[in-house]
């Protein structure tokens, strides 16, 4: 029997390396031991497997495949990856075969994993903690797999600006707004209680809840009830459930339930609710430094019932004195388009990725400063907070910046322009350019293609919002 000891549970690297020698060697899954460094079974094995090895052959979702199941805590995914990469070697397309006992389970397990990664990204609840150097979040979760050091990117994307830390059991994840760190496992007291930003989601939760559209087990399958211990809304969920049946009946009192939206599991004026209650509080909103020199917040404006909500870059001077988006030079490009589209602006939620004005100051003029990457996802928070209060189904991002502001990432217009990006909340991104973009456009003959361009992206919004009205 050969044992190989990994670093860590999912040490993929070292799993590769070893995998390669084994295979070179000869030596089959059947014969060989995995184990993890610091599990008591580690000092009971044999032999080592070594470095080097050769260079399978695997198709190209093999290695992402592999990324996953390795995470996975099944102590067995070792061994069924190594006797996968074997059976490669002799059937290169084995992994088309979905009906093959050995990638049925690899495939379970990777979706286990993914399951997990989206629970971590949804259920992590960030606390202020004291800190004499400035602002710092920490935060307490509870993963079912090794997931940490998978995540760690995701997190370090969206909360750029923030220094923060995510403690696990096993192990907790550092970003320092530079640079990620990894240390040994805590326990759940090291984070704190509570904070005020906790205070605010409260309310926003509990504004948003609609009673009319509770459906329990749709609930807790999203939510399930094992988070709910870290989760500070949860608390408020029992009462909410337990009043729900009277709250229902008091709306109908008071002249009949909401409204119906436009489609089937949209908000209706709940979702107002908790867009004025998301306005109040992004009036002093600090989480940049964009605060400071502009003149107020620009939040978003239109119906709570909209099927459709645009995203834009960031209020430009006068958007930042009217306190509204899209009511100076580039917003009167945006209206005249969305008339030659068929599109009425009153029945779309119009926003922005950056909700205050970025400007370089020249004499008694603002001029226009690009968001930075650290100001797009401070603010992205509201952007979410908006999307998940009005639920829209279509999102159409005007510009790069929009649309790193809905994605997270960096976004090539070019490539992306021209069709339907499902997101996972399963709303549709369309994804054009800004309206300011026309009007830089020197040459005449270009810049009339370009707005015919800008219109037709439009059109084609509309029908397929109309198609899914």
């Amino acid at each position: 029997m050969t044992t190989v000891t990994l670093a860590s549970p999912d040490d993929f690297d070292g799993f590769r390396t070893a995998a390669r020698s084994l295979i070179a060697g000869g030596i089959g899954p059947e014969t060989v031991s995995w184990r993890v460094a610091g599990d008591a079974g580690d000092l009971l094995g044999g032999g080592d497997a070594g470095a080097g090895g050769a260079e399978l052959r695997v198709p190209k979702a093999f290695p992402d495949l592999a990324r996953r199941v390795i995470c996975h805590s099944d102590p067995e995914r070792f061994a069924l990856l190594h006797a996968a990469l074997v059976a490669l070697q002799a059937r290169p397309k084995l992994l088309e075969d979905s009906a093959d006992p050995l990638v049925r389970r690899l495939d379970m397990l990777a979706k286990a994993v993914g399951r997990d990664v989206h629970k971590m990204r949804a259920f992590v609840r960030f606390r202020e903690v004291p800190d004499d150097t400035g602002e710092r979040f920490a935060a307490w979760f509870e993963p079912e797999h090794h997931i940490v050091r998978l995540n760690a990117g995701f997190f370090t994307r969206r909360f750029t600006t923030m220094r923060f830390s995510i403690l696990t059991p096993e192990l907790c994840m550092h970003w320092d707004g530079e640079a990620v760190a990894f240390s040994p496992g805590a326990v759940k007291a090291d984070v704190p209680g509570d904070d005020p930003l906790e205070a605010t989601w409260k309310t926003y939760y509990a504004s948003i809840f609609n009673p009319a559209r509770l459906k329990i087990n749709a609930m807790t399958s999203e939510m399930p009830k094992k988070y709910w211990k870290n989760l500070p809304e949860a608390a408020l969920i029992p009462d909410l459930i337990a009043g729900a049946a009277k709250r229902t009946r008091t709306m109908i009192d008071d002249g009949g339930l909401p409204k119906p939206a436009s489609l089937d599991g949209g908000p209706g004026p709940q979702a107002l609710a908790g867009i004025d209650a998301l306005r109040a509080d992004a009036a002093t909103c600090q989480r940049c430094p964009l605060w400071a020199p502009a003149t107020q917040t620009v939040f978003g404006e239109g119906p709570a019932d909209a099927v459709l909500m645009f995203v834009g870059e960031q209020p430009g001077d006068q958007e930042d004195l009217a306190g509204r988006s899209f009511v100076g030079p580039a917003g009167q490009v945006f209206d005249a388009a969305l008339a030659a589209a068929g599109i009425d602006r009153a029945r779309a939620y119009v926003t922005n990725a950056v909700k205050h004005f970025k400007f370089e100051p020249r004499g008694k003029r603002r001029i226009h400063a690009k968001p930075g990457a650290g100001e797009i996802t401070a603010c992205r928070w509201w952007l979410d907070a908006e999307r998940a209060a009005l639920k829209p189904r279509v999102i159409v991002a005007l510009g790069a910046t929009a649309a790193r502001g809905v994605t997270g990432r960096v976004v090539t217009i070019s490539r992306e322009r021209g069709r339907a990006i499902v997101q996972p909340d399963g709303s549709e991104l369309w994804i054009t350019v800004h309206p300011s973009y026309l009007l830089r456009i020197e040459d005449p003959a270009a810049a009339a293609a370009e707005r015919a361009a800008f219109i037709a992206d439009l059109r084609a919004v509309a029908a397929r919002v109309t198609a899914l009205s």
